[in-house]
């Protein structure tokens, strides 16, 4: 991986931003020990939906609502 000291990336900036866009990973470093690194952004796409995505993987009971409830009851209230 490419490293850039801290000197040098400020003084660049701008052209490091477009290698990063177009997807070059590097790494900006102080006094030669890496201290961050510089990956692409990438926005998800309008056909990357997760809502739904799990559909029909698993059904929820009929009584999720109560499920437990009584147990529930006894911890608070103690039991008789």
């Amino acid at each position: 991986m490419v490293q850039y000291n801290i000197h040098s990336a400020k003084t660049h900036l701008s052209a490091l931003i477009e290698k990063a866009a177009i997807g070059q990973i590097f790494a900006i470093a102080k006094a030669g020990k890496p201290m961050v690194k510089v990956i692409p952004y990438m926005q998800q796409t309008e056909n990357q939906q997760r809502i739904g995505f799990l559909k029909g993987q698993f059904k929820i009971p009929d009584d999720f609502n109560t499920m437990g409830q009584e147990e529930i009851i006894k911890m608070f209230e103690g039991s008789e």
